[in-house]
């Protein structure tokens, strides 16, 4: 199958190629002559001679011509047009294109790290197209979904048979869908302004223990609620520089997913301490645990490793805490044992000179 591209009009050895190889090889002749002036009789060479030494370069010029014209045609522009052929697949959203490189790797040129370079391109490529999918796909659903409780349980209210204590809990689950709602696109526009690096990070020195013990009270009524233990083991105080309303968003996601998995009865640790370079804060639950498949993609938009608990949130949390670490140049690890625990260890440096380097 042809592989030219319909655009390309130059020919690939033009008339002015072989004028030029015969000019070339004539002055080299020229001077060859010229050296050898001395030795040789110019008035006696026949006309017919010289006629003949023309043809003859005239012949080794074309011969020339065509030899290195079928070298580069065999060496860079057959692979140049399959290159463009593979280029153009790409263009038009083709992602399962591979070009293959023409040498092992002991003999590699240039054109062999092209195709090698195009190949993880177009890889990547491909998976930014499969993640983009997947996002609107997930997006689409998770607005889909408190939409539609939204709109079946305000049809639900013309209905004026319900006593007011069904009226009173249509109302509070239409609250509780808007209220989802609006913190999935809250969370969605600040992931973008995030990957986007559009939103703007004020440092300022604070204490992180402060904040820490805020956070922690703000979610006092829930787990209070589920009769879990609370345990707090922190420093009196921990300076750091940082962006502090992006910081607090971390403690909130994770203290928020941490009481969200332990079950009533259980247990939830956090723990504070620091170096001279470093803050390390880790919070611990007693809840269903991970497995290891799970802890590979929980920092993955929308993931959502135990669906039994997917109608309290909508997995972009861990996704803002990871984007924000590596804007202030901090880390996130987890450990986990299925049906048992789970701990995620934050460390944050306490100058954001790791941030600048990022």
């Amino acid at each position: 199958m042809s592989v030219k591209d319909p655009r390309v009009k130059a020919p690939i050895f033009p008339l002015y190629s072989f004028v030029l190889s015969f000019l070339v090889l004539g002055a080299l002749t020229t001077g060859q002559m010229l050296i050898l002036q001395n030795y040789l009789d110019f008035q006696n060479v026949s006309r017919g001679y010289v006629v003949s030494v023309l043809i003859y370069w005239v012949l080794v010029a074309a011969a020339f011509t065509l030899l290195t014209r079928y070298q580069f045609i065999r060496r860079y522009h057959k692979p140049m047009e399959e290159f463009a052929a593979a280029t153009r697949k790409v263009a038009r959203g083709d992602f399962s294109v591979y070009v293959s490189p023409r040498h092992l790797k002991d003999k590699m040129d240039y054109l062999d790290a092209i195709c090698i370079d195009f190949n993880v391109m177009v890889e990547e490529l491909g998976s930014i197209e499969t993640l983009k999918t997947d996002f609107f796909s997930n997006v689409s659903h998770e607005i889909k979904t408190p939409l539609s409780v939204i709109q079946n349980y305000a049809q639900a209210l013309k209905n004026e048979k319900l006593t007011p204590e069904q009226r009173a809990g249509y109302i509070d689950t239409i609250l509780d869908s808007s209220s989802r709602l609006s913190g999935l696109i809250t969370n969605i526009l600040k992931l973008n302004k995030l990957e986007k690096q559009n939103l703007p990070q004020i440092s300022e020195s604070y204490d992180l223990c402060a904040q820490l013990c805020e956070c922690a009270l703000g979610f006092e009524e829930l787990w209070m609620s589920k009769n879990i233990e609370f345990i707090a083991d922190i420093e009196d105080r921990a300076v750091i520089e940082a962006d502090a309303s992006l910081v607090e968003l971390i403690w909130n996601n994770l203290l928020s997913n941490a009481i969200k998995f332990t079950e009533p009865g259980g247990t939830v640790i956090l723990q504070q301490s620091s170096t001279d370079t470093e803050v390390i804060v880790s919070i611990t639950d007693t809840g269903c645990g991970m497995s290891e498949e799970t802890m590979k993609y929980i920092f993955d938009k929308f993931y959502q490793g135990d669906t039994s608990h997917s109608t309290e949130g909508n997995g972009l949390g861990l996704a803002l805490v990871l984007r924000i670490l590596q804007l202030i140049g901090g880390s996130i690890t987890v450990a986990s044992i299925p049906s048992d625990k789970t701990s995620f260890t934050v460390r944050l440096p306490v100058r954001p000179a790791a941030a600048a380097e990022y």
